[in-house]
């Protein structure tokens, strides 16, 4: 067999093996900001392998940047997924430099420079949307889940025909309404879970390997 022969027979061999049975699934975290998208992927590469992925703030973007955790294996109920996690900037339809210094309280030039990366962020997420097997769309459940940002992404899914799992987020909060989020999309599954506290975590975790695997 020449050199040739021998490097297209082994591209066509990995070819097949990622076509038919794909070792891992890149699991894309989407939603709005300070959902709490790094919180949740913090948690579960904690969880399974004792790392945290990036910071977590109560100013909106601090997630600026796309950032992957690659070879986690999650096990549940003897069954297990590997999966990459990929933490994405939080998705919204406005980014304004004025609300940073505000709300905030940063300085014009701090403000300007993170709106202008939360911007990209936005960018680069969406981007990403060609590249995941699957996605966790975290809403917050203290707040009207009839927003742009989740009508939007679940338009996109559904379009690009991309499997999802609606985590319902916060449920540790006295205001929480996981409910609502149910209601609101009934066609698709939701998980209610405090990733902050762990609370349903494991139950995310069954539902992402039936649901993924």
């Amino acid at each position: 067999m020449g050199i040739l022969d021998w490097f297209y027979k082994r591209k066509l061999s990995r070819w097949l093996k990622k076509l038919f049975n794909k070792e891992k699934a890149k699991i894309g975290l989407y939603g709005p900001p300070n959902a709490g998208k790094t919180t949740l992927a913090n948690k579960i590469v904690r969880d399974w392998s004792g790392d945290v992925l990036g910071p977590v703030s109560e100013i909106p973007h601090e997630t600026r940047k796309t950032k992957m955790e690659e070879g986690i294996e999650i096990n549940s109920n003897n069954a297990s997924l590997e999966l990459d996690i990929i933490d994405t900037p939080g998705i919204t339809t406005k980014v304004d430099f004025e609300d940073f210094v505000k709300k905030y309280e940063l300085d014009e030039e701090e403000a300007k420079r993170r709106a202008r990366e939360a911007t990209e962020g936005v960018v680069d997420a969406i981007n990403w949307l060609d590249d995941v097997d699957a996605i966790l769309l975290i809403m917050d459940s203290t707040k009207d889940p009839y927003n742009q940002v989740n009508v939007t992404m679940i338009g996109n899914m559904e379009a690009r025909k991309i499997p999802f799992i609606i985590v319902a987020n916060k449920v540790d909060l006295e205001d929480s309404s996981p409910e609502n989020i149910d209601d609101a999309f009934p066609d698709h599954p939701v998980v209610p879970i405090s990733a902050l506290e762990g609370e349903n975590v494991e139950e995310l975790y069954n539902k992402m390997i039936s649901h993924f695997g």
